[in-house]
């Protein structure tokens, strides 16, 4: 069973702020890494979409990143995510993930190793609540995935693959004395990371403490890590072809 984390409990006061278009200045990593998997979303959706002022900070953050080195660029991974995404990924990293471990998932004599996997994939996967009490961070439009690229749109090593289920995801990993040698590939892999936090830091959002290339602003995350009271931004569903947002607020 995967348990809540600190920032869930978290209030929500939703502002009905937008979503709204990522603009095409800022650099997509195509094609979509889960829609090329066949996650359902529904004809049409456009997971290009964050709130108005997540669009903002976005934008906010590529101008700090091209002021200290004009020769890099955002690249993004993955925006805006709907719950019934959220559940496919979810389900197909424990799958795969047992796959890696060689675990039958279907063998129920290795439930025990199975509960492992999905508690070690909950660090990085938000359960696919429908919960307005607890919105994975994504289907709030509040949560952008996004790596460096050089102005050629070639991303950079940063030192692991986004979605990457193990130690190594960890922000600070090569922070580690055994990788502090000047010059080494590893001080590459975390002054790259660094310059990423940064400039994320600077246009308002915060890191998840798990996971090198996710960053939000105004989700319970952000709320819990920044102390600024309740998350302004709930799970925002998609219907048909278009969104609607919960009402947490009246269910807290």
């Amino acid at each position: 069973m995967i348990k809540l984390r600190p920032w869930n409990y978290i209030k929500i006061n939703e502002c009905h702020e937008p979503l709204i278009s990522i603009p095409n200045s800022i650099f997509r990593l195509t094609p979509h890494p889960y829609m090329s998997l066949g996650a359902p979303y529904l004809t049409g959706a456009d997971p290009w979409v964050l709130r108005r002022s997540v669009v903002k900070r976005l934008i906010r953050a590529q101008q700090y990143l091209s002021k200290i080195n004009p020769q890099l660029q955002l690249a993004l991974f993955d925006a805006w995510r709907p719950i019934s995404v959220q559940k496919f990924m979810f389900n197909y990293t424990i799958q795969q993930t047992c796959k890696s471990k060689g675990i039958d998932i279907n063998d129920l004599s290795v439930n025990e190793s199975i509960n492992d996997v999905i508690e070690e994939v909950g660090l990085f996967w938000a359960k696919p609540s429908t919960d307005p009490l607890t919105p994975p961070p994504h289907s709030t439009g509040a949560a952008i995935d996004l790596t460096l690229a050089d102005m050629t749109s070639k991303p950079l090593d940063l030192g692991g693959e986004i979605d990457f289920i193990g130690p190594e995801s960890s922000p600070d990993f090569y922070k580690k004395d055994h990788f502090k040698i000047s010059g080494s590939k590893h001080q590459v892999f975390q002054d790259r990371r660094s310059l990423l936090f940064s400039v994320m830091e600077q246009a308002g959002f915060v890191q998840h403490p798990h996971e090198w290339w996710h960053f939000s602003y105004g989700d319970q995350l952000w709320s819990w890590l920044t102390n600024k009271g309740d998350a302004i931004y709930g799970a925002a569903l998609e219907v048909s072809n278009d969104i609607t947002l919960l009402e947490p607020s009246l269910v807290t």
